[in-house]
């Protein structure tokens, strides 16, 4: 019998980034990875702090991106690589109105430091109207950091590749197979509607698609640009261009329809011939009130559960890794806005 603070469940952003609060504490700790493609190993991996259809921010924006940073910097320590790409947004405007818009919240105290005053025409795309740049903006290399991370895992015991078995947890006990634990935590997206113990959780499927194409003509410059969705370079010579958002068609089948909304939406602002060489789709774990969920069971005190990441799985994932940490290990209360619990309240009222 092995014993361990921790036996983690999924293999997403909340699942490496908790595990990596653990590596910081000293935690011994199992990842049990069905080594499937989950949503997080296939998202764009942008790190934007901007709403960039309202040119709003969100809670805690500025916060989730500092702690982003400097997360990943301590991941280089034991990686070796820090995978996060300087390649800022640039929003292509549709009007003069938008233009308007995006100076006017220039002004605004929590999107200053986010929307930069100068705007700025691209190349090869079309921007009658420019583009305005996103100040703090990002991506992530996804590809890079799974596996990263998961080879470091494995070479260092804690990755387990199977599926977990959910009928094998003595929770009286804290037994699951040949570990003595002191807590799981579930960490599954939209698989946890399989977890018998969080499967009436408040998360809803989001389908989304993306489009990876070969350009004709190639942009000048290692940017992420976004119209309807985000175009950028991937490191295989392709370009990426998604995503999708559909709460409807819930089948795992590739939708034809999403992949003409991408055709189009790409033919909008690219001018040149492009050929799509892969499709690839997912499924978002999204909540109603777009904050994730963190808790624990309401009657097995052993039992966590992570999820509700949504589209910000890289922000959401990497900063609230330490809010149930510090609540699990120090006591620390969960913020209203992210517990479990909040969803009992409302229920009772």
């Amino acid at each position: 019998m092995k014993n361990v603070d921790y036996i983690i469940v999924g293999d997403g952003y909340a699942a490496l980034f908790f595990a990596h609060q653990l590596i910081l504490n000293n935690k011994s700790f199992v990842v049990f990875s069905e080594q499937k493609k989950s949503a997080s190993q296939i998202s764009a991996g942008i790190v934007n702090p901007v709403v960039l259809k309202k040119f709003t921010t969100f809670w805690k924006a500025q916060e989730q991106i500092d702690f982003l940073k400097k997360s990943l910097k301590e991941i280089e320590t034991y990686t070796g690589e820090n995978y996060l790409i300087d390649s800022p947004i640039h929003r292509i405007f549709h009007d003069e109105n938008e233009q308007k818009l995006w100076l006017k919240k220039t002004e605004n105290t929590e999107l200053k430091n986010f929307l930069d005053k100068k705007f700025d025409h691209l190349n090869v795309v079309k921007n009658d109207f420019l583009t305005g740049k996103v100040n703090q903006s990002a991506r992530l290399n996804v590809k890079g950091f799974f596996d990263g991370l998961m080879s470091f895992l494995e070479s260092e015991g804690h990755l387990i590749k199977e599926k977990f078995n959910y009928s094998e947890i003595n929770i009286l006990d804290s037994i699951y197979r040949d570990f003595r634990f002191k807590h799981i935590l579930f960490c599954e997206g939209i698989s946890v509607k399989e977890n018998p113990y969080f499967s009436d959780i408040a998360v809803i499927p989001n389908k989304g698609h993306h489009i990876r194409v070969k350009l004709s003509e190639l942009l000048p410059q290692d940017i992420t640009i976004k119209k309807k969705h985000f175009l950028f370079p991937l490191e295989n010579g392709l370009h990426f261009y998604g995503g999708t958002y559909d709460r409807e068609q819930l089948h795992h089948d590739i939708d034809d329809s999403a992949v003409e909304q991408l055709q189009r939406g790409l033919s909008e602002f690219y001018p040149y011939n492009f050929e799509i060489k892969e499709v690839h789709f997912g499924f978002r774990p999204t909540v109603k009130d777009r904050r994730p969920i963190l808790g624990h069971h309401p009657e097995y005190k052993n039992l966590f559960v992570f999820n509700g990441l949504g589209a910000r799985g890289i922000l959401n994932g990497c900063y609230f890794s330490k809010t149930l940490f510090d609540y699990i290990e120090n006591d620390l209360p969960l913020p209203e806005e992210i517990s479990l619990e909040r969803f009992n309240k409302k229920d009772a009222v």
